[in-house]
């Protein structure tokens, strides 16, 4: 990505940046770090949504198919608005998003479902494992910014869809059970894993974290605290799943 000109960096106007955040905005590697996160969440939602849309060929019915494509389709509606708002802070969007595009292309064909269970289990609780985390990241920016990330990376109303296809099958033969936890179970480390390789790669990111003038940042017993919220959101999923985690 290329770097910002002084009149990039000029703090975006009011009616898409509060006052309150000119502070945080004046700081070049801060909006960076935006454009950053707002690129990898960008990339997420469109790979979320080519892959909702190829496992929506597995679908024993129509009426999973459509729900499934419906999933799909939300999930790429995020993405205007996610890249209406890197091009108010004066990047190419494309140029954001394309640092990200190996990283998740490489953490989907290390996780492709075998079949349609396995691809809703990735749905529900791989991409909520990403979720949390970019929220939690999320808790480190300016108002307008943090609200966008939390509407982008909301599940609108698909967990119940989920839940029920999953369980359904498992009643109808319990060994699905332990086969998909094992699955639930390898979509935690392999999301950690991808999560760590993206912060590591793109230093703005870890920046983010670790804070600045007039913006708070963690020590490690709060970024432990964090991945421990991260693993209780995962088990609390894999529950509602009727999964062991």
């Amino acid at each position: 990505m290329t770097e910002p000109s002084p009149e990039d960096t000029a703090v975006p106007s009011t009616e898409t940046v509060h006052d309150t955040d000119q502070v945080a905005f004046d700081d070049p590697a801060y909006r960076a770090a935006v454009v950053d996160l707002l690129g990898v969440i960008t990339y997420g939602e469109i790979s979320a949504f080519e892959r909702l849309a190829d496992d929506a060929k597995l679908a024993p019915n129509l009426e999973d198919k459509v729900a499934l494509a419906t999933m799909a389709t939300v999930q790429f509606g995020h993405v205007p608005a996610l890249m209406d708002r890197i091009t108010e802070l004066g990047a190419d969007p494309l140029e954001a998003v394309a640092p990200f595009v190996r990283a998740f292309d490489v953490f989907h064909a290390a996780t492709a479902p075998n079949d349609w269970l396995e691809g809703l289990v990735k749905a529900y609780v791989g991409d909520g494992l990403a979720a949390d985390f970019y929220v939690e990241i999320a808790m480190f920016l300016d108002s307008g910014t943090r609200q966008l990330v939390i509407d982008s990376l909301a599940h609108a109303g698909q967990a119940d869809f989920v839940v029920d296809r999953v369980r359904r099958a498992i009643a109808a033969d319990p060994r699905v059970g332990g086969r998909l936890a094992l699955w639930g179970r390898r979509l935690m480390g392999e999301a950690l894993s991808q999560a760590q390789r993206v912060a590591a790669e793109r230093d703005s990111l870890a920046a983010l974290l670790a804070g600045g003038v007039d913006r708070p940042g963690m020590d490690l017993a709060a970024l432990a605290r964090m991945f421990g919220r991260l693993t209780e959101n995962h088990a609390q999923r894999m529950a509602e799943l009727g999964l062991a985690s």
